[in-house]
């Protein structure tokens, strides 16, 4: 593990720096749209825009997407997908992750982040920092479990949903496509798709954007 770009200087981008960083990678530098007039992320260096990365992107060993809305993170990895870039997983050595878990291209799970065994995955997903996924849990690609949030066995998370900071989902609970879990939302009942629920128990307050 040598070099590393990220796509997105954010502050989600900082924690994924840090964690490839202590992952191994040697050396890890930013692209950004924001660039030229964004030069600095933190500690580490924004060299280049999305375009300067399409064209670039094969003097790196890995490329992931540091973006937090989860549609822009699916269109900006598939578009360098696409094109050839490797697209690789950080996965902070504080994490847990079980020897049967499975975690799909371009995810990042953060420190003490717990992946139990049977928990898949999917591609572009974000498993925020000191988050429990447990046995049997299944992550639709780009979806994203925010930080101190807890699924029990057997969730099913659908692609491009969001479960906010400390939300509990019972077991075998069906989140639907793009749904949208509140910040400390307590679900017991099956999530429609494209719906955002909060409180607890957790109610449906109107469609997710």
């Amino acid at each position: 593990m040598m070099r590393l770009a990220i796509l997105g200087a954010s502050g989600h981008g900082k924690v994924v720096a840090d964690a490839a960083g202590r992952a191994g990678w040697r050396e890890v530098v930013f692209f950004d749209d924001a660039w030229p007039e964004l030069t600095r992320n933190g500690a580490w260096a924004v060299v280049g825009d999305t375009a300067a990365l399409l064209e670039g992107f094969k003097g790196f060993d890995g490329v992931v997407v540091a973006i937090g809305n989860n549609r822009i993170r699916q269109v900006k990895q598939r578009e360098l997908a696409a094109s050839g870039a490797q697209i690789v997983s950080i996965i902070h050595p504080a994490a847990v992750i079980s020897e049967h878990a499975e975690v799909g291209a371009g995810s990042v799970v953060f420190a003490n982040a717990v992946l139990n065994a049977c928990s898949n995955i999917g591609e572009g997903c974000i498993v925020n920092t000191g988050a429990l996924v447990e046995h049997d849990c299944v992550l639709g690609e780009f979806a994203h479990v925010s930080p101190n949030s807890v699924l029990a066995g057997g969730v099913q998370v659908g692609a491009l949903a969001w479960v906010g900071g400390c939300a509990a989902v019972r077991q075998l609970i069906e989140v639907g496509e793009g749904a949208v879990i509140g910040m400390g939302a307590v679900v017991t009942k099956d999530v429609p798709p494209g719906v955002t629920v909060v409180g607890n128990p957790a109610r449906v307050l109107g469609a997710s954007t």
